[in-house]
Order: C-alpha cells, then structure tokens, then sequence
C-alpha cells in the first residue's frame, strides 16, 4: 500500500517487509525516512519517477528495477536485494550509474537448504498424492522411496550447495556435485565427489539446482540433459525458474522421462492457475517460499538495513555483486 510523502532516503519494495516493523525501526532509528512500495511495478510512470527521484537508497524484493529506473534515480547510492538472486535488477544499469547492488549473503541459506529437502522428501514419499487420496476417502498406501543410500546430484555448491550438502549426509545420502568455481577442500572434507555437469545428471538420484541466473544458465536444464538424468530421477529447484525449461519439464515428468519434479521457482511468478506445472502427476510446486522462515526474513532485513545505514553514512558497502560500479561511470 502506498504512503503519502514526498521525502525519504530509503525506498523499500520488499513484500514481507511493513512500516513498524524492525527493519523500519532500525532505519528511522538511524534518522532515515521510509517509505514503503511493495507494489512499485504497478505505479504509474510519473508517479514512479517522482518517487525514485528522491531516494537515496531502495531496499529491494522481487520487484524489477530497469535501466529507466535508475535513470530516474539521481540520488541512489545502493539497492540491496533482500537474498541472494538479483536477475530482476538491471545490475549493468546499476553499474553504469555507479550504484552497487548487494545481496543478503547467507542470510536464507538454511532456509533454503531445508525446503530443498522438504520438496525431496513430498516427491519421494508421494505426500500430496496421500493426502490428496485420503481427504477424498480413498485409503491408498501408495509406495515411495528413501533418501538413504541414494546419490544427491549438487549443482551449485556454493553457500546453499554446501547446506545442503551437509544435511544430505545426515540422511546417509551419497553426494556429488558440480561447480564452475569448485571448492576442493570443502568437497574433500565432506565427502562430496566432484563431477561435470552431464555426469552429475547421469548418476544422481536426486539433482537440486543452486545456480545463479545468466544468460549461461538460462534453459541450462533442457530436453537433452533431462534426457541425461535416470528414468527415475527427482529434479529439484530453488534457485531460479529460468534455469529449467518448464515445457521441456512437463514434457518429461509426463512421459516417464524422468520420476519427478519439486519447484519452489518459476519462470512467471506468479505461476498461472492454468500452468501444467500444476497439473501434472509427479511435479510438487510452493510458492517460492524455499527462504520464507522467520529467522531468514528477519536476518535478510537486518542485513539489508545495516548495508543501507552504512552506504547512507559514509561506510562501505557490503556483498556487492558489481565492483565495477566504482569505475568511471558511463
């Protein structure tokens, strides 16, 4: 809902985050004044202009940020991403205005390490086809399969990879993993084989998806490396949805391809009511909500509002994802 104001320092579009909140607290307790636009894409132009012309910060959800927007920010200094993934700000824009964007590094990481398993273990055991049958009388026991002895493929072993890594041994899984910037000496100290990418989808049970977004990874997941993965193999997102191709996807989990699928992230979101993704047999999809705890959220606030107070201060900024902002700008 949008504020009646004209002056303020710190723009904040991050749905979960409300005026009175902490985070509100900790920024005007730092003589910041704030305003609050979860729905910022929804303005009309002028009146989104107006409001950009006067901030000096923007705390920033999954809301896009465009090359105009920056434009009509002359006095930003930061935007912070309340997480980890930043494909919906215009990071070269950004750049170009000499604006460094941040994220909450680490912040979700258990989070979503946790919810990875959660939809593992949904699509494994079959819960919603359970529950589903039960409520509507039908006493099914319908037979599932074990995390236990099974190969986990990491693709991604970065700050969540190797969460996820972690627990996976706890369940006595088998880990390998794939990772452009592959970190050895965790790898060897957890027990985690490495493999290329192809090898990770040939062998593993279960493949989970911890990649940024890029034009390297967009569509990575497509018909040719589902055709990779086991006939029985359980696919896994939480980073991004336009790293799996959705129709090739359907495609697969439909004709046996593949055994499943677990989405917590789409490629439109909000994913459409008439999506197959919801209307196929085998694929479970939540509504990204892989870093939705408490703890992390309120992590993810404090982290974002201290990068902001220091910035606005005269300090320094904080898991910036563009160094090159400070360059010359264009």
């Amino acid at each position: 809902m949008s504020q009646n104001t004209t002056s303020h320092d710190v723009l904040i579009t991050t749905a979960f985050l409300n005026p009175g909140d902490d985070v509100d607290a900790l920024l005007r307790g730092s003589g910041l004044a704030t305003h609050h636009e979860p729905n910022l894409a929804a303005l009309p132009a002028a009146e989104r202009r107006a409001l950009l012309a006067s901030t000096r910060a923007i705390i920033a959800g999954t809301q896009p940020l465009t090359s105009s927007d920056f434009a009509s920010a002359p006095n930003l200094q930061i935007v912070v991403r309340t997480g980890v993934g930043y494909d919906s700000v215009d990071v070269a824009a950004a750049t170009n205005h000499g604006i460094p964007v941040c994220v909450t590094a680490g912040a979700n990481r258990q989070a979503v390490a946790e919810h990875v398993f959660a939809l593992m273990l949904g699509v494994a055991r079959r819960v919603p086809e359970n529950i589903t049958n039960l409520a509507s009388g039908s006493w099914q026991q319908l037979t599932g399969r074990e995390l236990r002895g099974a190969t986990l493929g990491v693709l991604g072993l970065g700050s969540i990879g190797k969460a996820v890594a972690k627990i996976a041994a706890g369940f006595g899984m088998n880990v390998i993993a794939y990772d452009p910037y592959f970190d050895n000496a965790f790898a060897s100290a957890h027990n985690i084989a490495r493999a290329e990418l192809d090898d990770v989808l040939a062998q593993a049970d279960f493949v989970t998806l911890h990649l940024f977004l890029d034009e390297s990874t967009r569509n990575l997941i497509n018909t040719d490396r589902l055709r990779h993965m086991k006939n029985d193999a359980i696919l896994v997102n939480t980073a991004r949805g336009g790293i799996v191709d959705e129709v090739a996807l359907v495609e697969a989990v439909r004709t046996g391809v593949i055994g499943g699928a677990a989405l917590d992230v789409f490629e439109k979101e909000p994913l459409p009511a008439d999506s197959a993704l919801l209307h196929t047999p085998g694929i479970l999809a939540t509504t990204h909500v892989a870093g939705a705890t408490r703890e992390a959220r309120g992590e993810s606030g404090r982290m974002a509002a201290a990068n902001v107070i220091s910035v606005l201060t005269g300090g320094d900024a904080q898991f910036v994802v563009n160094p090159a902002y400070k360059e010359d700008v264009a």
